[in-house]
């Protein structure tokens, strides 16, 4: 309750001051500000908030200003740590709404923060746009300042079902989450597709992020002997539930997951317990050579840079997610007399509504009106050798 009367509070201070933040002035010499909303703390997290903020680098390298009329101004990051919660998303989202230099957000990046950071965006007429909240109620709840360059968990959730069942030919699954809106809501939707399509959930079960030893909930889940488990989390408590599975006779059931342990910590921190585990994550789609080409070049950059291949799934959809920000504050400005950069945001947040349909590097970007901009092909991937390698595509089918 405590909490709630806090953001409720914030969000009517906010509101106070919608009349007076609607026009947003940049002088000629500031910079263009960009926010950057993403977990960069916590083991299982940071990986997934560096990866994000390096496809953000990267596009920002490419385009490090903007000009409009003769009047060219920097772009600025200012990168914020919201820490994968509730409370680290309303901080920055507190943050950023009380501060008129920035133009617009990209983030938050784990929908538990997405949630109560959206109430304060809109409050103060801020648009943000996650690279990977994929909660599927986000785009239903009526937010305003919401918009996303990942696809729905509605579109992974059942197209998971339907590759455990008709690619895996597998028919008894137990499911277990970390209690996040993410993990929570993603399972919902595994869960229901499995069973309309004829699939058995035996066990459905959580963990609580932060906990170590699982082998009590995995022994009970290993009495009803399950085909496959499925999880949906992030690297740490991923990694520590493929280890501890062998302690209990599960080492020969498949541990299948999703887009938020799919990266290199998870393999890191499992070691040769990840060996043949199966994740699904949004993939590229290159429907014509120019984003192809885009594409790997921009993983070459990536690695130049980084030294390292991508850490995680999302890093071309924060890419894109600046590149569609930067189109917005392009369309959306104007120069006064005096020579600044005038933003409406009601405009901003319009065009970004209604943005493309714009060949991305995740596919083509077509916003619906309600912050949905893209839908991915789902990808499933495998741990190889100590590596990911995609084995498929699960589709409706």
């Amino acid at each position: 309750m405590r909490k709630f009367l806090v953001l409720l509070c914030v969000i009517l201070l906010l509101g106070a001051a919608v009349a007076n933040a609607q026009e947003m002035i940049v002088s000629p010499g500031d910079p263009i500000v960009f926010g950057v909303s993403v977990g960069l703390s916590g083991e299982g997290i940071a990986p997934l908030g560096e990866d994000i903020k390096r496809g953000i680098e990267i596009a920002q390298s490419e385009s490090p200003t903007l000009t409009i009329g003769d009047v060219e101004f920097a772009i600025e990051l200012d990168v914020q740590d919201s820490q994968c919660n509730a409370e680290g998303g309303v901080a920055v989202a507190t943050r950023f709404a009380s501060d008129s230099s920035i133009a617009g957000v990209i983030g938050p990046m784990c929908s538990s923060a997405c949630f109560p950071a959206a109430p304060i965006y809109d409050a103060a007429g801020y648009s943000s746009i996650s690279p990977s909240c994929t909660n599927g109620d986000l785009s239903r709840s009526g937010f305003t300042s919401f918009n996303r360059t990942a696809s729905s968990d509605y579109v992974q959730g059942a197209n998971t079902a339907h590759y455990v069942l008709n690619v895996l030919g597998i028919t008894r699954a137990a499911t277990i989450h970390d209690g996040s809106p993410y993990a929570e809501g993603l399972v919902d939707v595994f869960s229901e597709t499995f069973s309309e399509i004829g699939g058995e959930i035996v066990a459905a079960d959580a963990v609580t992020v932060g906990d170590t030893s699982f082998q009590s909930l995995l022994s009970e889940i290993a009495e009803v002997e399950p085909e496959l488990i499925y999880f949906s989390g992030f690297p740490a408590e991923a990694a520590r539930l493929m280890q501890q599975r062998a302690d209990v006779g599960l080492e020969e059931t498949v541990f299948f997951g999703a887009d938020g342990w799919k990266g290199t910590e998870v393999i890191e921190l499992a070691a040769e317990a990840a060996e043949g585990t199966i994740a699904t994550a949004p993939v590229p789609v290159s429907a014509t050579e120019e984003q192809e080409a885009a594409y790997n070049a921009f993983l070459a950059t990536y690695e130049e840079i980084y030294g390292e291949t991508p850490l995680a799934p999302f890093h071309v959809n924060g890419y894109d997610a600046y590149y569609m920000l930067y189109a917005a504050v392009e369309a959306a400005g104007s120069i006064d007399d005096e020579g600044n950069l005038v933003i409406d945001r009601a405009a901003l947040a319009e065009f970004l509504r209604s943005y493309g349909p714009v060949n991305g590097l995740t596919g083509t970007l077509e916003c619906d009106g309600s912050g949905e901009c893209i839908i991915s092909p789902t990808g499933v991937f495998q741990v190889v050798d100590g590596v990911f390698e995609q084995i498929g595509i699960a589709t409706g089918e």
